[in-house]
């Protein structure tokens, strides 16, 4: 009497195979879909934080007076914040939407763009890291004289200040005057009216010294734009000066400088690292699911 045993128990195990190769690619399915929405939710969070960074930079553009008003300082370089704020929003906007769209409709070719701008941003960075680091030197002189260049020049033309509000925004958030000493200010024309007394832009007025409300008055921060009776005007552009022994910051902005970065310098390496880390993710999380989801639809098919 024949048995047949051989071909049942084939069946079995090619039954058993098919149900663990779908199991697995369940498990892959789910752990993909995982990935996708969470790359689409982070991306989606960058898009809104990308538009609010535009849209702050547009206001600058638009009404500068209440953005003053609003952030309480006068002595801000608004004309390079503006155009920083508003390019920044627009490459976090779109490179956002590249990941958003290319994680929720799984297109490869938007995916694999994410990547190489992520990757192109990440080798930027590190490449910027390593020509500060090794031409530090170099570096140092080339801001030296364009500080040098901005101090002589200084409201020289009443039209482009946006270099001269920079540095005045400089001097009033690091407390001090000048690039080496508040002398480099003293052989500035536009700043001398007479060779006998030395006068300094307010930025390097240092109020907390004194409590004459009549000279406080004139140079509070809250005030530096407006002209006080040392003052005076050049152009269609309010000049601000102070005398230059009237209680004005006596320290260098090089050594300021080096003291902030000191300071700081924790936080500063802490914040490029988790920058390089999160383009790190993104751009794993991006070409993980770029390679995997044309596979998995493959086997799904193969298997159901």
């Amino acid at each position: 009497m024949k048995t047949l045993e051989g071909p049942p128990s084939m069946s079995l195990v090619s039954t058993s195979s098919r149900t663990s190769q779908a199991k697995m690619s369940s498990a892959q399915e789910s752990c993909l879909s995982l990935i996708k929405y969470l790359l689409f939710v982070f991306n989606l969070f960058f898009f809104v934080l990308g538009s609010l960074v535009f849209c702050f930079g547009i206001w600058i553009l638009v009404d500068k007076s209440s953005f003053v008003s609003f952030v309480g300082l006068s002595f801000m370089p608004l004309q390079i914040w503006s155009k920083a704020l508003a390019i920044s929003g627009i490459v976090t906007m779109g490179l956002a939407l590249l990941g958003c769209l290319g994680a929720l409709k799984e297109l490869r070719c938007l995916l694999g763009l994410y990547f190489g701008i992520l990757l192109l941003l990440f080798v930027t960075q590190i490449t910027l890291g390593i020509l500060i680091s090794t031409q530090r030197i170099r570096l140092e002189r080339k801001v030296k004289d364009i500080i040098q260049e901005t101090i002589q020049n200084y409201y020289a033309n009443p039209e482009q200040t946006e270099a001269e509000e920079s540095w005045d925004y400089v001097q009033f958030q690091l407390r001090c005057c000048g690039w080496n000493s508040p002398e480099d200010w003293y052989h500035v024309r536009s700043l001398s009216s007479n060779e006998s007394v030395y006068q300094v832009p307010c930025s390097c007025r240092n109020s907390s010294v004194t409590n004459n409300s009549s000279v406080s008055n004139m140079t509070s921060p809250a005030q530096f734009s407006r002209v006080g009776p040392l003052a005076r005007p050049r152009h269609s552009t309010e000049l601000c000066v102070v005398p230059a022994n009237s209680h004005t910051y006596r320290e260098g902005c090089s050594r300021s400088l080096q003291k902030w970065l000191h300071n700081n310098l924790i936080s500063i390496v802490g914040i490029c690292l988790g920058v390089g880390l999160l383009e790190l993710s993104f751009m794993s999380l991006s070409i993980f699911l770029c390679r995997n989801l044309d596979q998995l639809y493959d086997r799904l098919a193969r298997y159901r």
